[in-house]
């Protein structure tokens, strides 16, 4: 609906869409370096462009309290509990099971801090649920946002991670000085 808007902002804006997303039906959309608050209305418009509205997103459960949760929610975001143990990676791998479409995206770092390692949770829903791992950059130096192949984990899970730190050490966030090294 909004699709027409994005496309003539990220336009006058200077932004660029490089690689599309996988036409399947389950995957993980795991977007990196996340620096800034300006990554979630980028992402927002980015889905728009991609086509991929179905796609869900995780949250920290703060932003979906009164006044405005009806509105992350109304956007395909799902609550999370930060401050408590849970057995988070098991909940969305049965969100996969349950679905015959089901496309998540969140922020591999857990965080807009700057951080020396990806959290490993998208890597374990992957794997748990058998979907591929798309990365995305939002490439703040570029102007771009970066769509990769999607990639299937395997038994070596250092060597997966290896491969997807390597695309996002190419990408360079709003914020520079807090993106991945």
């Amino acid at each position: 609906m909004f699709r027409p808007l994005y496309v003539l902002i990220f336009r006058i804006l200077g932004w660029r869409v490089v690689g599309s997303m996988p036409q399947i039906k389950k995957y993980i959309i795991a977007v990196a370096p996340h620096t800034s608050n300006w990554d979630f209305p980028l992402g927002v418009a980015a889905r728009s462009i991609l086509r991929i509205q179905r796609a869900q997103f995780l949250g920290k459960s703060q932003l979906f309290k009164p006044p405005f949760g009806w509105f992350f929610r109304a956007l395909g975001g799902h609550p999370v509990e930060r401050t408590t143990s849970t057995d988070m990676v098991d909940q969305v791998v049965k969100i996969f099971n349950r679905h015959d479409e089901f496309v998540l995206a969140l922020a591999p770092e857990g965080t807009r801090k700057k951080v020396d390692k990806l959290r490993t949770g998208f890597y374990y829903i992957a794997k748990g649920a058998h979907v591929p791992i798309v990365p995305v950059g939002f490439d703040f130096g570029n102007k771009q946002i970066v769509v990769c192949n999607p990639l299937y984990t395997s038994d070596d899970m250092e060597g997966d991670m290896e491969k997807i730190l390597s695309f996002y050490r190419t990408i360079k966030g709003r914020n520079p000085d807090l993106g991945i090294d």
